[in-house]
């Protein structure tokens, strides 16, 4: 597993050094190759499909317009989902007297929540069947949150960031990442609580 790691690292860094050179062929792989993830991961965000094709072209203009700084010694997916992030966040801004209403928070005085996502350590297909029926849930609730803390509950927990390079990415301090990360919880907690009422 790990000389594959290794080997599409050493592809990457090859790709990206032909399209540094002006090999059209090697940009194009580099799109076909996270695209899909990129897509996706902007959908999660703007929840419109026409947007985020959009977004997720101009993602990557602006990475390929930016590739000279690409830092090597750093994942390139990475960095290409810190340009996702920033587009995405600057769209909203663009949007932003039609997104401000959303920016109200929850206030809920629910402890902390355990854990929101399925485990995928038990086995059979019972618990296959529940573990997916629990994550469409949980997905249709992440979807539902206001886009600041659908942002950070996304890095966190679909990129696995850390608080630190979430700060970082959002250009916010560290403590309103927590503290974005704790609401959206909150708020997916009792989303969740409330679809489980009969």
């Amino acid at each position: 597993m790990k000389t594959n790691i290794n080997d599409m690292t050493q592809n990457i860094s090859i790709l990206i050094q032909e399209a540094l050179d002006g090999d059209q062929n090697a940009y194009q792989q580099i799109v076909e190759r996270f695209r899909t993830q990129i897509y996706h991961f902007i959908f999660r965000m703007v929840k419109n499909k026409a947007e985020a094709e959009d977004l997720t072209q101009e993602t990557f203009i602006k990475a390929f317009n930016a590739l000279s700084s690409f830092n090597s010694e750093y994942a390139f997916s990475t960095w290409l989902f810190k340009i996702a992030v920033n587009n995405s966040i600057d769209h909203f801004r663009k949007k932003r007297l039609k997104t401000c209403s959303l920016d109200t928070p929850v206030q809920a005085k629910d402890g902390e929540l355990v854990r929101e996502f399925p485990d995928h350590t038990s086995h059979g297909p019972e618990s296959g069947l529940i573990s997916k029926e629990k994550s469409l849930q949980i997905r249709k609730a992440i979807d539902s949150l206001p886009e600041k803390y659908r942002t950070a509950i996304l890095l966190r927990h679909s990129q696995e960031r850390s608080y630190e390079e979430i700060a970082e990415q959002l250009k916010i301090p560290l403590g309103t990442v927590k503290v974005r990360i704790f609401r959206a919880r909150e708020m997916l907690k009792k989303k969740l609580r409330e679809q489980m009422r009969p």
